[in-house]
């Protein structure tokens, strides 16, 4: 999914809503190895872009899973030179379309500014302060609580598949630690949803102390399959081709 936002934003030359949730609705029915039971559910259900996330809430009043800040690294990039205000919106805006309880676009909102923050070279840990302070009111605390210096993922009151666990648990990895693998191992480590809790790290991990820094032993056997795509899979030239191209048609 991050690979079909980021494809999404270059070809459309910005944000279009409609057109990432039908590249979203193509991979979904596609069989693709690993999708969330909710985000299977707003992609599938026959409604339009704008509705499908607030009707699965309104009926399930369940829609905080951790799948918007998973996918989120890609749209960070790329709206990181646009500004704190712009950032923020744009993932708001990318969240709600399969998540339709604002707990999900706000720790996605957060995600997109620390990321913007490390990129002008300024320590993201720091920042927590400031950004909570642009947090929903009514969010804001549950993710004070998670972003907290003295915090740690064994005071979690809800599993970490949920967005602010997640979220507290990738950034409770990018404090103890010292270098990018050491984040990631700490992340898998907690258990639970730890792809989820790992990619988010790492996309933060990866801001925080850039590509060289990760081990070429983790790179080397990258590929992305894109059920759906006529059978396209990435391999990790594509893959710093597509992330090029986001951090400069952003700052462009």
């Amino acid at each position: 999914m991050a690979v079909l936002v980021a494809e999404s934003l270059l070809e459309q030359g910005g944000l279009d809503l409609p057109d990432i949730f039908a590249r979203f609705q193509r991979w979904a029915a596609s069989e693709p190895k690993d999708i969330g039971l909710q985000t299977e559910d707003v992609l599938t259900n026959g409604m339009p872009w704008e509705l499908a996330a607030a009707i699965h809430f309104q009926v399930n009043q369940r829609a905080a899973g951790n799948g918007s800040l998973m996918r989120a690294s890609t749209s960070a990039v790329y709206f990181a030179a646009a500004g704190q205000e712009a950032t923020m919106d744009a993932a708001r805006r990318i969240a709600a379309l399969t998540h339709g309880d604002r707990a999900a676009w706000e720790g996605t909102a957060i995600f997109h500014e620390l990321i913007r923050v490390t990129f002008e070279d300024n320590d993201p840990l720091a920042a927590l302060p400031d950004v909570l302070a642009l947090v929903h009111p009514d969010h804001r605390s549950r993710y004070s609580a998670v972003l907290a210096p003295d915090w740690h993922p064994d005071q979690a009151t809800e599993f970490n598949g949920a967005v602010w666990p997640c979220l507290g648990s990738a950034v409770w990895a990018l404090r103890t630690t010292t270098s990018f693998e050491d984040a990631i191992r700490a992340a898998i480590d907690l258990g639970g949803d730890t792809d989820t809790v790992a990619a988010v790290t790492g996309g933060l991990a990866g801001a925080y102390y850039g590509l060289d820094a990760i081990p070429a032993h983790w790179t080397e056997p990258l590929h992305v399959p894109l059920p759906g795509f006529d059978g396209r899979v990435l391999d990790l030239a594509d893959l710093l081709h597509l992330a090029h191209r986001l951090l400069w048609t952003g700052r462009a």
